[in-house]
């Protein structure tokens, strides 16, 4: 037992020189790779109260049960919220699909869509007794377009602009306003009619479509307005869809609208990008009245470059170990699993060259005193031995002492042992070499 603890002690003291390269090439697996996601970000929404608000607080609340910190940053709209990303104050925001387009091409192209998490109808609520056939008739009426730069006055300018009406110099009767303020003078019977977005279950809608005084009317034409406005999409709204108690609408009406669409920028980590998307799904598992189960998040539009991250989760789902397990332990097996595969591939001639390395390292103890054995045996064939044979004698003599103190492993011991041979076979071969010396110089009597 005790002589096989010391070749073990030999072998680890000889494979010494693994360590400092382990410890190398670990320390640059982990130089390299990159850092793990930060478990915090900022969401642009829009005003408390608002559906973009509404949707970042379930999304902040199911974010929350994964260990993710999504801190909600109010806004005045879609173009605000665009601003925000673009001077780097949030990494994600809810943007009205379309407003995109407003942007220059390069600040555009830094900007990545996630998916859209649903659709929001322009909804325009008229007062009961108001004629309404198309939206040349608004020009005489009052009417809220939406408060300056948010997204319903936007979509309501780009129909507006497809009629030709000129939205450069809205009429006196108009007002930029929107939101709970245009609501409150619409039931007030100090406007006419309002444009409103949101979902059919936003508490401001539901007010709207719950108030007597007011009824929805439907967007005709909209095979025309799609051929322009490709950023929106039809909503086919049904008889009492709103509000079954007033029937509202009264009848089976058509109206547009644009997406709801997350978007990030150049801060945020892509590696964030499932455990978003699948929060999302999550949130709007069970779809709306107006948006079926299981629908969304769906693919952003085509004017958003898309992250490969997201193409992924369409078109395969999560990926495969954050099924299995929670987000920052997959992401960080994720991450090192790809650097470990190169660091393998070093480490398996690394490993191969152990066994003829560790036997170089162990003959070595023992050649290396074969160079003066060496040096003797020319000397004696060239005849140049020193005139003190003595001195050389003792030397190899002290030699031979050193050598009982070499340590190798029990299966190298038979080459230890031959250079004791070797040794001693030259220490007689100079001695006999004196003797001669001595004998053929001594005085004949």
């Amino acid at each position: 037992m005790r002589r096989l603890l010391r070749d073990l002690k030999i072998m680890l003291l000889a494979n010494l020189w693994i360590v400092p390269v382990l410890a190398l090439l670990v320390g640059a697996l982990f130089y390299f790779v990159a850092p793990p996601p930060p478990m915090h970000a900022r969401l642009a929404t829009g005003a408390s109260g608002g559906g973009y608000h509404a949707f970042g607080e379930r999304l902040q609340a199911e974010l929350a049960t994964h260990g993710f910190t999504l801190e909600l940053v109010e806004s005045q709209g879609s173009r605000d919220n665009l601003a925000k990303l673009g001077n780097d104050e949030v990494q994600l925001a809810l943007v009205q699909s379309g407003q995109e387009l407003s942007l220059a091409e390069e600040a555009r192209h830094s900007l990545s869509g996630l998916g859209v998490m649903y659709r929001e109808p322009l909804w325009l609520f008229v007062r009961q007794k108001v004629k309404f056939e198309r939206l040349a008739d608004l020009l005489k009426l009052r009417l809220a377009v939406g408060s300056e730069d948010s997204g319903t006055q936007a979509v309501t300018a780009a129909l507006l602009e497809a009629n030709r009406i000129d939205v450069a110099h809205y009429p006196e009767r108009w007002q930029q306003i929107g939101g709970r303020r245009a609501a409150d003078a619409l039931i007030a019977g100090e406007l006419d009619a309002g444009f409103f977005v949101g979902p059919a279950e936003n508490p401001l809608i539901q007010r709207l479509a719950d108030e007597p005084g007011l009824r929805l009317v439907s967007l005709r034409r909209t095979a025309a307005y799609l051929a322009r406005l490709p950023f929106l999409s039809r909503v086919d709204v049904g008889e009492g869809m709103l509000n079954l108690a007033r029937n509202t609408p009264n009848r089976d009406i058509v109206t547009l609208g644009p997406a709801a669409t997350l978007v990030a920028n150049e801060d945020f980590h892509p590696s964030l990008t499932p455990l978003i998307l699948e929060a999302a799904r999550t949130v709007l598992k069970d779809g709306s009245l107006l948006d079926p189960a299981g629908q969304y998040p769906a693919r952003p539009p085509r004017s958003l470059h898309t992250l490969a991250e997201a193409d992924y989760y369409y078109d395969k789902g999560l990926p495969i170990l954050q099924r299995y397990l929670p987000f920052r332990i997959a992401s960080l097996a994720d991450r090192y699993i790809i650097l470990a595969i190169p660091l393998l591939v070093l480490l398996f001639p690394l490993f191969k060259a152990i066994g003829p390395i560790y036997q170089w390292r162990i003959r070595a103890r023992i050649y290396r005193w074969y160079k003066h054995l060496r040096e003797i045996d020319q000397q004696l064939y060239q005849g140049k031995l020193p005139s003190d044979l003595n001195a050389e004698i003792n030397r190899l003599e002290q030699l031979e002492d050193e050598l009982a103190r070499v340590e190798v492993p029990l299966s190298y011991s038979s080459e230890l042992y031959e250079l004791h041979m070797h040794l001693r076979y030259m220490i007689e071969r100079l001695q006999a070499y004196q003797r001669r010396t001595t004998a053929t110089s001594a005085p004949v009597e």
